[in-house]
């Protein structure tokens, strides 16, 4: 057995019923699929990330979209078995799957946590039914409050989404609403400032003038407002939009915020493995055509030189609360690590109480985190 870290894995379901108007993800709507093809293709694809990645342990299995909770149960089931056999797991190993919160998806809820999976992602985006319809989102409040109350009774760790800085949303609004979420107890919430994303529906709107969201000094009011009242309640931040109870943070998606072997199967995955990445075909016919050619879906692979690798584990680590270790880096890199971060300009950041740094731990703080974006071209050098 391999004595290197944990491996965490990916599956990609692409399918939903429905596009929301803010998603850019690799999400399509189809008027059927063929079950049994979905499932065999992501077995061959897991079993050639498999054969490339031999004796490791496996932490995490991450099942993202997409909908995934529109799978067949037996599907996550047979995923689920394939990947203990190609990889032992470690204890206690963090299963996750990503859920609609339509009553249709939750009646399947408790055959999916007998088929192993022992964390649910629910995507509520709003506790408010006008937001939901502007989300354009197919449950309401109710639906969605329901399907949480059978998430918990199902699985084990439970986390929820909301979406904020909705056009005309108030700090006071947003306050109510995130203390009414986080009297829901669940341990962890991923809370997420709206964003214009190119290519949905949003944008077109926002183009032609017809969707304003809060900016500037009101949505960093919203930002720090947040922080503070998830703080109060117990669930800090531990990266810049997901809070948890100590000790119930994302196991799976820590391991790509700490730069760590991934591997990504189904359509538009994407892996990171031993300095290499690899990246599969988007569409999801052209994924399973390449499975059917090549017993994989993979587009491209690329070796990632030392600079890459450093640079991409400073743009990763430093959304996390606990930052970066700054030898980490000169690691991957293969030289001292202010040749990839400048740490003059940390410096200065640092007295505008921006970012803080203690021996080689670098972090952003809750001042800096709302202006991350304008950071880190700051300080990376080229």
């Amino acid at each position: 057995m391999s004595n290197e870290p944990s491996l965490a894995l990916y599956v990609h379901w692409p399918f939903c019923v429905s596009k929301c108007p803010y998603c850019d993800f690799n999400s399509h709507v189809r008027e059927s699929v063929d079950q049994q093809a979905w499932r065999e293709a992501l077995l061959a694809d897991m079993a050639h990330e498999a054969a490339l990645l031999p004796g490791r342990r496996l932490g995490s299995i991450f099942f993202g979209g997409g909908t995934p909770s529109l799978m067949p149960p037996e599907t996550v089931e047979a995923l689920i078995a394939a990947a203990n056999r190609h990889w032992p797991f470690e204890p206690g190993i963090e299963i996750t799957l990503e859920a609609n919160p339509s009553s249709v998806e939750a009646a399947r809820f408790d055959d999916i946590a007998r088929a192993g999976v022992n964390r649910v992602s629910l995507g509520l985006q709003a506790l408010e039914d006008q937001a939901l319809r502007f989300l354009g989102r197919a449950h309401d409040v109710r639906e969605g409050l329901a399907a949480l109350d059978t998430a918990r009774a199902a699985f084990d760790r439970v986390s929820f989404d909301l979406i904020y800085a909705r056009p005309g949303q108030t700090p006071s609004a947003w306050r109510d609403e995130l203390t009414r979420a986080l009297a829901f107890g669940t341990e962890h919430l991923s809370l997420y400032q709206l964003v214009i994303e190119p290519g949905t529906r949003f944008a077109t709107l926002a183009a032609k003038g017809e969707l304003r969201l809060p900016e500037g000094d009101d949505a960093a009011e919203l930002f720090t407002d947040t922080r503070a009242i998830t703080a109060a309640a117990g669930l800090p931040a531990y990266e810049i939009s997901n809070h948890a109870r100590p000790g119930a943070e994302s196991r799976h998606n820590l391991a790509y915020w700490q730069y760590r072997d991934y591997a990504g199967i189904g359509p538009g995955a994407h892996g990171r493995r031993r300095s290499h990445a690899s990246f599969r075909h988007k569409k999801p016919e052209n994924w399973l055509s390449a499975i059917a050619r090549n017993g994989h879906g993979i587009r491209s692979e690329e070796a990632l030189e030392p600079r890459t690798r450093a640079v991409e584990a400073i743009l990763m680590g430093l959304r996390l609360d606990a930052g970066i270790d700054l030898s980490h880096v000169a690691g991957l890199g293969g030289a001292p690590a202010q040749n990839f971060i400048d740490l003059g300009k940390v410096a200065i950041l640092a007295d505008q109480g921006l970012m803080a740094r203690t021996g080689d731990r670098l972090r952003v703080t809750d001042t800096g985190m709302p202006v991350l974006d304008a950071i880190l071209p700051t300080i990376v050098r080229d």
